[in-house]
Formats: structure tokens, C-alpha cells, sequence
């Protein structure tokens, strides 16, 4: 399997885990270490139209 082309590197696909009860999404390690994000961190995942936002989860 080849590198993506630069122009495609944010694109990514959904995969299924917990015996197809959740839905997984990786995100790139540059975009990782920009938001200065960590492995196992809570994040907040909100819905929207057209779409979703995770933000940081800073409790309440």
C-alpha cells in the first residue's frame, strides 16, 4: 500500500470496532501534535449540520 497523494492526506475512512457497535475514525499525526492532542484523551464530539466538531473536552 502507497503513500496517499499530499492533496489527499485529510481524507479518511470510517471503520467499525467493538463487535460493530462504534465507528472509528483516525486522525492525522500532524493535526495531533498541532492541537498538542494525546493518545487516550477525552475529547467532546458534537453534531452539527452537515457534519460533526471534536473539541477538546475541558469537563465542566
Amino acid at each position: 500500500m502507497g503513500r496517499r497523494k499530499l492533496s489527499e492526506k485529510n481524507i479518511r475512512k470510517l471503520t467499525r470496532s467493538g463487535g460493530g457497535k462504534s465507528i472509528g475514525l483516525t486522525l492525522p499525526i500532524e493535526m495531533m501534535r498541532s492541537l498538542k492532542w494525546k493518545e487516550k484523551q477525552l475529547v467532546r464530539v458534537t453534531r452539527v449540520k452537515g457534519g460533526v466538531v471534536i473539541r477538546d473536552y475541558r469537563g465542566k
